[in-house]
């Protein structure tokens, strides 16, 4: 039997970093929403202890996160099953939406569900970090305050809203602004009381608009819907909106100038969480 689930992508609100572990990697402070659009994966457990993912995407399998992420369970677990995983790939890769790691952590949960391996949310957001920072939100599913290296997760209540988000046609690397002396790696450690109540800010911002011209340009397009962000590490861009007639009228401004882009709203629990629930 086949089961399909959305893998859906995420928003920075705002995103600081605070400064550098001894293991390399780097404290932030971070708030995250999860919205209701993504990739759909499909699941197919099979008898034997096979790991296939039949979509290419044009580099080694085993390098692939989805992989990756079913083979950590199996070997981890030593289970005895199998599973055929394809994927209707829509969220840009290096825009900032994390469709990698959700990808990754839609394989962890649903797995856990069709294997009967019967893993805790903590089990899982600890196999989550191993594979890749961004992993354990979408384990969570829901808006969350993050620090660590965005292991540390704290669900809030917040507004659920509509963002317009947009792509321009370039990918950033992450690891390259890391090399940057533009930026800013020293932010305050705040509570988020603080953080909530000061104008957000995403630290790589300076950064990639001073090295890739058409983030800036698509910033300043959305400034005109007000207040406009870059998510992550970019490339992708978003703005806010109270209703969702105001963000289509906006988004149909820039499919005429040949963006990519959707309109998405936030969600209180992530529709994979919801639909395993059911199961």
């Amino acid at each position: 039997m086949k089961y399909s689930f959305l893998s859906p992508c995420k928003l920075n609100l705002f995103l600081y970093i605070t400064g550098k572990r001894e293991d390399g990697y780097h404290n932030l402070q971070t708030l995250f929403v999860v919205l209701d659009y993504g990739d759909m994966m499909h699941f197919e457990v099979t008898s034997d202890e096979k790991v296939e993912l039949t979509t290419d995407f044009g580099f080694d399998v085993k390098k692939n996160l989805i992989y990756r992420a079913a083979k950590l369970l199996q070997d981890r677990y030593g289970c005895k099953k199998g599973v055929t995983i394809s994927i209707d790939k829509i969220l840009p890769q290096g825009g900032g939406l994390g469709g990698g790691s959700a990808n990754a952590a839609t394989t962890l949960l649903v797995l856990n569900k069709l294997w009967e391996l019967n893993l805790s949310e903590e089990e899982l957001i600890e196999l989550g970090a191993g594979l890749g920072a961004d992993v354990p939100i979408f384990i969570k599913g829901t808006t969350c305050f993050a620090e660590g290296i965005g292991e540390k997760l704290l669900e809030i209540e917040y507004p659920q809203k509509y963002y317009l988000v947009v792509t321009p046609d370039c990918s950033v690397p992450t690891a390259k602004l890391f090399t940057s002396d533009k930026l800013k790696k020293d932010s305050p450690k705040r509570t988020l009381d603080e953080l909530l109540s000061t104008p957000y800010e995403n630290c790589f911002t300076p950064v990639v608009i001073g090295e890739f011209p058409l983030v800036k340009e698509l910033l300043d397009k959305l400034s005109a819907y007000g207040k406009s962000f870059m998510s992550g590490s970019g490339s992708s861009c978003f703005a806010e909106f109270d209703e969702k007639e105001s963000a289509i009228k906006a988004q149909q401004e820039f499919i005429k100038e040949g963006y990519r882009c959707f309109v998405a709203k936030s969600v209180k629990k992530a529709s994979v969480l919801t639909d395993l629930d059911k199961l």
